[in-house]
């Protein structure tokens, strides 16, 4: 599981707008790749000198331009001078432990958002994906993560199937907010089977580790809760037609990205409700278990106290007792131990104690 805030001590006292890298190291290279489109025409390439990918000098043509990894400070940087990018977004951009947010510089729009997804082992993992959307093209920024939601985006530019080539570079930025959101209710729900299972084991078998996986369900909670509350503000900020890169045709399916984060939200604070109450439940069922061990053990106690004391008495060497020169002395004491003992157990049951 990734840490919930990043460290940023490393930048401390350095100056707004400077260029440094917080997250994750990786191994692979920084692969840009761009993708022009129009109606009719869909071209596709690796790019390997950054210039080439910034001249649009053809309104009518629409261009993503992808840019997988964020550790190499001077690729970014180039990225932000040949798109004229404000320092303040380039240090953003480098920067993953972002909240989502929206900022307007004009000619282009800055919005940052997280993706979430499970791994092998079942810990989410986070990336955080910077879209730069201008009036012809779409810049996006991630981390490099293995695994890629924009896939089957790509696929539909490649087919031309749906509306994303006959539309603005503001649907194409709709269609990468959708593919997000929709990948939250893929990871709520393993995290809502995961929740179903913990429940039972709550409920019928509670143990330590029970407590450790309850713990570790809360903290995804809170991961996922971080990244989708700013993202309410953003697709809000996006529906209110204060810019205009974002058309009114677009505002219908922007607001109904909006709705699927409040059902989000909803979900979220479900969950973590239900995992609180079950928090609540372990605790009451190991003190239930306590409870009735502690009376087991006093039920045994008090049932053997009398008979500690008849043989106690009986055990003490003084010469004159009468007890001690019966022949059938040890049976009959054996006899009333028993009795009191049997006696003591259905007054027990007879309470309920038992």
């Amino acid at each position: 599981m990734q840490r919930v805030v990043k460290e940023r001590s490393i930048k401390s006292g350095l100056p707004p707008g400077t260029l440094v890298h917080i997250g994750d190291k990786s191994d692979r290279e920084i692969r840009v790749s761009v993708i022009d489109y129009n109606e009719t025409v869909c071209e596709e390439k690796e790019i390997t000198a950054l210039k080439e990918c910034f001249y649009f000098t053809d309104p009518s043509i629409k261009s993503w331009i992808n840019v997988e990894g964020l550790h190499e400070i001077e690729v970014i940087q180039q990225v932000g001078e040949c798109q004229g990018l404000h320092p303040l977004v380039l240090e953003d951009i480098l920067n993953t432990d972002q909240r989502p947010k929206l900022e307007d510089y004009g000619e282009y729009l800055y919005i940052v958002l997280k993706t979430f997804r499970n791994d092998k082992g079942g810990d989410i993992v986070t990336e955080q994906v910077s879209l730069i959307l201008g009036a012809n093209f779409v810049i996006s920024f991630q981390e490099g993560i293995r695994g890629d939601i924009f896939n089957t985006i790509r696929e539909r530019i490649r087919n031309g199937k749906g509306r994303v080539r006959s539309m603005g570079t503001d649907y194409l930025t709709y269609c990468f907010m959708d593919a997000i959101v929709d990948n939250y209710f893929v990871v709520l729900e393993e995290a809502e089977e995961r929740i179903e299972a913990l429940e039972d084991e709550v409920v019928t078998k509670p143990a330590p580790e029970t407590v450790q996986k309850l713990h570790k369900l809360k903290r995804e909670m809170i991961f996922l809760r971080k990244a989708v509350w700013p993202l309410r503000e953003v697709l809000a900020a996006m529906t209110r037609r204060e810019s205009k890169l974002i058309t009114d045709p677009v505002m219908i399916y922007l607001r109904d990205v909006y709705d699927h984060v409040i059902q989000v939200i909803d979900i979220i604070e479900v969950c973590r409700d239900m995992l609180s109450g079950m928090l609540d439940i372990y605790l009451s069922s190991m003190s239930n278990r306590l409870n009735e061990v502690m009376m087991f053990l006093t039920v045994i106690a008090t049932i053997f106290m009398p008979l500690s004391f008849l043989a106690s008495m009986w055990g003490m060497n003084f010469k004159n007792m009468p007890e001690l020169d019966l022949r059938w002395g040890y049976p009959i004491a054996l006899c009333i131990m028993a009795s009191i003992a049997v006696s003591m157990i259905v007054w027990f049951r007879k309470k309920r104690w038992l």
